[in-house]
């Protein structure tokens, strides 16, 4: 089972350091535009190997991504160095977008020539309209978005904290845009099949009060983590590792992720099967009527920015 990453940066080796810790491919080539700085992250990464799962870990070029059944692109400029910190921002990330586009352009053709059958994995900001470039340019359906994947992690563990209990006990989800426009499912959110506005309520809180909280704690999680540590990189490393094993494995498993939706028009997440071939179908979870009209507005949020590029 073999594994391209296009793109070296802080996200890329996280990326990749993941994948060998975890064991999620047999082989592992890493391409940057600066073949020095792919060939030391991969010897890095050697030296370390032999303690994880069998891995082989290579820097290569394009071609040497042939036979790959999943290619993660992380390649393109960051949140801090394309100025998207700014929490007042009403677009976020999308302010990256036009750049990032235009380095996808190039990318995805060489990998699609490369590896015909490979997945995509779209990692960089913004992945979810970045998604639908990829598609573009590829010519195929076999891209993913690892869109609020993420998101809904940080939501149950921002639950966690808040109530003091075991993740594994803990069932929320972020939906639509990995950006200021996601929407959470605070309707379906339970720990151990409680709904959490009962124990909210039980706890004598405001709900609004503990949902704005949580929200802004997660929907700006990014710049919190840039601040103190100039990238977001190692919660995204770890989601995009274990996505890899979904498709690698064909896992069939279901988690929030960004594909192509015809109903939307746009790359967004909802819960999905994922396995060899990428998404294999979504599921519209159960929404209040806010949650779904959010949905809705983030998607044709999704859609303007891409029609601007």
């Amino acid at each position: 089972m073999k594994i391209g990453i296009v793109g070296a940066g802080r996200v890329g080796c996280a990326c990749a350091l993941a994948a060998v810790v975890r064991g999620s491919a047999r082989t592992i080539v890493i391409v940057d535009r600066t073949r020095k700085r792919a060939e030391a992250v991969a010897t890095d990464l050697r030296y370390g190997a032999p303690l994880c799962p069998k891995t082989t870990v290579v820097d290569g070029d394009y071609e040497d991504l042939a036979n790959s059944e999943l290619v993660m692109i992380t390649a393109g400029i960051n949140e801090k160095a394309g100025g998207a910190i700014d929490r007042s921002y009403p677009k976020g990330r999308l302010r990256l977008f036009d750049t990032n586009a235009e380095t996808y352009r190039d990318i995805v053709p060489r990998i699609v020539r490369a590896a015909p059958r490979a997945v995509i994995l779209v990692v960089t900001d913004p992945p979810d309209p970045l998604a639908d470039t990829a598609r573009t340019s590829a010519g195929h359906d076999r891209v993913l978005s690892t869109g609020t994947f993420l998101d809904s992690l940080r939501f149950r563990v921002h639950l966690v904290e808040h109530f003091d209990v075991d993740a594994n006990q803990v069932e929320a989800q972020v939906i639509g845009e990995h950006g200021v426009s996601q929407v959470f499912l605070w309707s379906a959110a339970r720990i151990a099949g409680v709904p959490i506005g009962k124990l909210i309520e039980a706890r004598g809180e405001s709900l609004d009060g503990v949902r704005k909280k949580i929200e802004d704690g997660v929907r700006y999680a990014n710049i919190t983590i840039i601040e103190g540590n100039d990238a977001s990189q190692f919660g995204i490393g770890i989601v995009a590792a274990r996505i890899t094993e979904m498709v690698l494995r064909d896992e069939r498993a279901v988690v929030p992720i960004g594909s192509f939706n015809k109903n939307f028009g746009a790359t967004l997440s909802l819960p999905s099967v994922v396995g060899r071939g990428g998404v294999i179908r979504s599921f519209e979870p159960e929404m209040s009527g806010e949650e779904r009209q959010a949905l809705e507005a983030g998607a044709a949020n999704l859609r303007r920015s891409e029609n601007r590029s």
